[in-house]
């Protein structure tokens, strides 16, 4: 049975995936910087008798501060890798659908990094279960242990989905700017920019940065406790869709720059 053209682009684009050197290395890498830097955090943490105001989901899900950087470099190489070494146009040439072409790459790269997240989230959700009730999280300080139910399943499913939302971020940034230490550059300034610059200014213009940063914005799906949910600049989900707007533009102008300028 002859496939169709996005399937031959999907078949393509994984084969091209699963034999660029180091992609898994750095999927595995997610995973191992997400679940060890969530498990430090919560071996740090300690909730005194009198209280800490800390968010037991949130505090084991710190490591995705940090793992997403690596998330991005796998998004941006997949596009990067192949202007540097000149296979665009060899894709081009065998699948002259540019549209295609990038659904296809933000399809497997979606699904891979979505499937890392959940494998990095769920270690780090276990591993803030066994430790953080050591650290004084405990039901008699009014915390419960943490699970796959309610606001913690939301936190994870919405950890894991600002996963796969920056991994579009960064491809579609990528395959506008085409040059791999410059889109690096770009998507990890755009994404810890917000929060570094909302520090420094009064709280007016702090809570503004926090509503429109993809950062900031997107990481509100983490909040579980009522004042982690009530010092929020938007509720979970809006900040989630903040982050999906960002890269849905990044998608955009990467495929009108990829459909406009030639290989």
């Amino acid at each position: 049975m002859t496939r169709g053209p996005m399937a031959e682009a999907l078949h393509a684009e994984w084969t091209k995936v699963r034999t660029l050197p180091g992609t898994f290395w750095l999927l595995a890498g997610v995973v191992v910087l997400t679940a060890v830097a969530g498990g430090v955090t919560a071996a740090a943490v300690s909730c005194p008798a009198a209280g800490c105001g800390q968010d037991p989901a949130k505090v084991s899900l710190t490591g995705i501060d940090l793992g997403q950087a690596v998330a991005v470099i796998v998004a941006i190489l997949v596009v990067t890798g192949e202007y540097g070494t000149g296979m665009i146009r060899v894709t081009l040439a065998a699948m002259p659908r540019r549209g295609a072409v990038l659904a296809a790459k933000a399809a497997i790269v979606t699904g891979l990094v979505l499937v890392t997240g959940a494998a990095a989230v769920a270690i780090s959700m276990l591993a803030g279960r066994l430790i953080l009730p050591g650290r004084g999280f405990t039901l008699a300080r009014g915390y419960a242990a943490l699970s796959l139910t309610g606001p913690d399943l939301r936190a994870a499913v919405g950890s894991v989905l600002y996963l796969g939302l920056v991994a579009l971020l960064a491809l579609g940034l990528a395959t506008a700017i085409r040059d791999s230490a410059v889109a690096i550059g770009a998507v990890l300034g755009l994404l810890y920019l917000f929060p570094v610059v909302a520090t420094a200014v009064d709280p007016d213009w702090r809570r503004h940065l926090e509503q429109i940063g993809p950062m900031s914005a997107g990481l509100d799906v983490q909040a579980t406790t009522r004042a982690a949910l009530d010092s929020q600049a938007l509720g979970p989900w809006a900040g989630l869709g903040v982050l999906a707007l960002w890269a849905a533009g990044a998608m955009l102008l990467g495929g009108l720059v990829f459909s406009l300028r030639d290989a």
